[in-house]
């Protein structure tokens, strides 16, 4: 490959092609005082931004793919970096809206019975018992709205204060606050009918106690 590929694009590359980051230089972008490449945010993000598209999907198989979608966007809106108020920030808020995306078009494919994903837990459960309610609890998820979902997540899973949860969500704190409880409220009657006919683990709900 030639050596005056833009960093961006040797990123690019790399992603598509499986190949290492480590082979690509962290540069400033020309002209861009201040401005990481985009190589550079991979490196210092991208676990970070995985941890979230894990969180929001509760599947690994298509985390790889949201990180790959948010650092391709990053590449084509690097000029929006210098109005953020931070970088993580700005990543985050991109990672919840590939996520968001990704989960709209899984309820549609779920719609008509094409959606045969498997869930797995985000992190590595202390307990066969936890990871047989992380699953159930993902399960759940799938059934209330997306935006509620997303929400109620970044709340409990990620644990983001109520204001950043609004502004990932790019909503109001009222309806951030609304979302939120709505889907609690739909996780309980979920649970509960669950425990009623006997299949439902048994485990402390994230959320409960917590404001």
């Amino acid at each position: 490959m030639s050596q005056n590929v833009a960093p961006a694009r040797l990123l690019y590359w790399h992603m598509k092609t499986g190949g290492t980051l480590r082979l690509v230089k962290p540069e400033p972008l020309e002209g861009a005082v201040g401005v990481p490449s985009v190589p550079a945010l991979y490196q210092l993000y991208s676990r970070y931004v995985a941890s979230i598209a894990a969180k929001l999907l509760g599947r690994e198989d298509e985390v790889k793919d949201v990180v790959q979608d948010v650092f391709v966007a990053a590449m084509e809106h690097l000029d929006e970096l210098h109005k953020a108020e931070s970088v993580k920030g700005w990543l985050a808020a991109i990672a919840v809206n590939k996520a968001t995306s990704r989960l709209r078009r899984r309820k549609v494919r779920a719609m008509f019975g094409l959606d045969s994903g498997v869930h797995t837990p985000p992190a590595h459960p202390a307990s066969p018992e936890q990871a047989a309610y992380l699953a159930q609890l993902y399960k759940e998820l799938d059934q209330l709205p997306v935006s509620h979902r997303v929400a109620w997540t970044l709340r409990y899973v990620q644990e983001e204060p109520l204001e950043e949860v609004a502004k990932l969500c790019a909503c109001s704190l009222a309806t951030a606050k609304r979302w939120i409880a709505s889907a609690q409220e739909a996780i309980v009657a979920l649970e509960a009918k669950a425990g009623a006919s006997g299949g439902g683990p048994q485990a402390r709900r994230p959320g409960e106690g917590k404001a």
